[in-house]
Order: C-alpha cells, then sequence, then structure tokens
C-alpha cells in the first residue's frame, strides 16, 4: 500500500482551473499539501526554474517536482489508488484521458485566455483595460462550438464514464472561470452539458476548492495569503511571488 507523503506543496492559486484540477484530486485522495497561492505572472525566478513554461500549478512532494496538471493528475493516480480518478478499463480511460486533453486545450485556450484573461486577468493584474470585442468575439464565436461539441459528450446522467473521472473534473473546473469573468452559459440551448457540469461541481473535494477560487478572483493578489490562512488552509512558510507581475514564454499579448 502506498504510504501519504507527510505534505506535498503545491504553488499556484485556487483561481486557475488547473490548479483546482490538482487540488480536487488530493482532496479525493486524502494527499496533505501545503499551497503557496501565488498568481503565476507574479512568480519569482525560483518558480521560472520549476516551472519553465511559468504556469501553474506546481507540485512537489519527497519523491517528485512535476508542472502540468495532466502529469501531476497521472502521477497521484498512480502513487495513490484509491479513490480511483480514472476508469478501470483501457477503452474508458483513454475516453478520460481525451476529455481532460480537451479541456486543458481547446477548452482553455476559449474559456481562460479568450475569455477569462481578457475579462479579468488584465484588468486586474496589467491594469489593462478590457478588449470586450475580442471577448464578444470568444462569446459568439468560439464558445458555441465549444459548447456543442461537449453536449454530444455529456451523460444524460451521472458521469462520462460511470463514475466521476479526471475527465469530468478537467471540463467543469473551466465553468467557474467562465463565470468568474460574467459570461453564464444558455442552459436552454445546452442542457446535458450543464446539468452534468453541475453534478461534478457539486461534488464535495471540487465544491470545496471552488470556494476558494470564488473568493480569491475577489480579492487582490497580495491578499491571497492571508485571505486562505483565515480560513485554515495550510500554506507554506515562504512564498515564490514578487510584487511585479510580468508575463510567461506562452502568454497572449
Amino acid at each position: 500500500m502506498s504510504v501519504v507523503p507527510q505534505s506535498a506543496t503545491i504553488i499556484g492559486s485556487p483561481v486557475s482551473p488547473y490548479v483546482r484540477k490538482v487540488l480536487t484530486a488530493c482532496e479525493m485522495k486524502g494527499v496533505p499539501y501545503r499551497l503557496d497561492p501565488i498568481v503565476p505572472f507574479f512568480g519569482d525566478d525560483r518558480f521560472g526554474e520549476l516551472s519553465p513554461l511559468r504556469r501553474i500549478p506546481v507540485f512537489i512532494d519527497e519523491r517528485v517536482s512535476l508542472c502540468d496538471s495532466t502529469v501531476i493528475s497521472e502521477y497521484l493516480e498512480d502513487r495513490f489508488r484509491a479513490p480511483r480518478m480514472l476508469p478501470a478499463t483501457p477503452e474508458l480511460r483513454a475516453r478520460a484521458r481525451w476529455l481532460e486533453e480537451f479541456a486543458d486545450t481547446r477548452m482553455g485556450d476559449v474559456f481562460v485566455w479568450r475569455i477569462f484573461y481578457e475579462a479579468v486577468i488584465l484588468p486586474f493584474i496589467f491594469q489593462k483595460p478590457r478588449n470586450k470585442k475580442k471577448i464578444e468575439m470568444a462569446v459568439a464565436e468560439q464558445l458555441p462550438e465549444v459548447m456543442a461539441y461537449l453536449e454530444k459528450l455529456a451523460p444524460g446522467e451521472g458521469f462520462l464514464c460511470g463514475e466521476m473521472s479526471m475527465g469530468d473534473i478537467a471540463v467543469a473546473v473551466h465553468f467557474s472561470n467562465l463565470r468568474w469573468a460574467r459570461i453564464e452559459v444558455e442552459k436552454d440551448r445546452w442542457p446535458k452539458t450543464c446539468a452534468w457540469v453541475d453534478r461534478t461541481q457539486a461534488t464535495p473535494a471540487l465544491a470545496k476548492v471552488t470556494r476558494l477560487g470564488e473568493m480569491l478572483v475577489q480579492t487582490p493578489p497580495g491578499g491571497h495569503h492571508a485571505a486562505l490562512a483565515n480560513l485554515g488552509v495550510p500554506l507554506t512558510e515562504t512564498t515564490l511571488a514578487t510584487d511585479t507581475p510580468r508575463r510567461g514564454p506562452m502568454s497572449v499579448e
């Protein structure tokens, strides 16, 4: 039987859907962690050494240092088998993995970089005005394409592969960022997807970490550490955050 580490370190703010995906896996598997809730744009040089793309989350325990949410999730799945977060059969595991890939890439591009970045990150991190035309174009042209694909896949009840898997979680986390950007999807237009996301977001582990992101998205970055400390979230003794934001090598302009 695998022995759970005394405490892993997770670097990254729960505002990020990718951080919430990993935090949900830790919560479900009972992996204790300490959080350094940095916004990646405020990461120092040490952060850049740990995450060459300057993206979050970073996961560190006594065995590994990893910096991709899918790699981290699969490491947790391989090391801590219960509860299972990928299905038992090869075909269903492949299906869940594809959905996670679609969520990480296509949904991340539209929901995070084309909408959330323009609506939230630009004004609150870089003090630049929102480009409302870019947001409107993404909502009108690209969001419907993503939603139509998800509607074809969405189960009428339960989850994609029977029990909830990382594929369900990877999709659901993005919808909170969409809501925080003040974009509401049309439930009448995509009813199966919206019901599926609601079921997934209602699971205790994901609901817990979503509440953290909900609070932090309304808090200036400099206050994130104190806000989480007030809630009793285990935090690292030091932080990799700085006071001056900078873009990573793969950030949009």
